[in-house]
């Protein structure tokens, strides 16, 4: 399956904007109930950006946690389309839907199972809020493997694939 550079480049850059404003709407619930440590992904993006941009670890940044946000899901959106363009199978709609929820789990897996901790210290299995927000960001990962192909499916001529 080959689908252009520039068609998944295009394809996967839009299709990550929308996947992660979809998955950010999903967790501001998570935010007002249990504030910034509720929401995982923005506490990692919290005190990243105090380290690249300087600024007090005490101060709740949004722009900043937001503009790494979007950065991270939109450059997430632009490895799919690439990597299925690679894989050796035939692609359908309805296997694209199950390839990106599951790669919405595989986000997951290694952005909050395998560095929240060391960037948070806190830990996403015994974390002191319990166990919700880890469900809470993993419902909003798979949500956002969802809606990336959702909208890749609506963005990319399958034609060439």
């Amino acid at each position: 399956m080959i689908i252009t550079g520039a068609d998944a480049i295009f394809s996967g850059l839009v299709s990550g904007i929308v996947a992660t404003a979809v998955m950010t709407l999903t967790e501001i619930p998570s935010w007002r109930k249990w504030g910034l440590l509720g929401v995982f992904e923005w506490h990692e993006n919290q005190l990243l950006s105090t380290r690249f941009f300087h600024i007090a670890w005490n101060k709740l940044n949004f722009k900043y946690i937001f503009f790494l946000h979007f950065l991270n899901g939109s450059l997430a959106g632009i490895a799919f389309p690439l990597l299925l363009s690679v894989l050796d199978i035939p692609i359908t709609r309805d296997y694209i839907l199950m390839l990106s929820v599951a790669y919405g789990f595989a986000l997951w897996i290694v952005t909050l199972v395998a560095i929240h901790k060391p960037i948070t210290g806190h830990s996403l299995w015994n974390h002191k809020l319990g166990h919700l927000p880890s469900l809470a960001s993993l419902m909003g990962h798979l949500i956002y493997g969802l809606v990336l192909g959702i909208v890749i499916m609506k963005t990319t001529n399958f034609s060439n694939w």
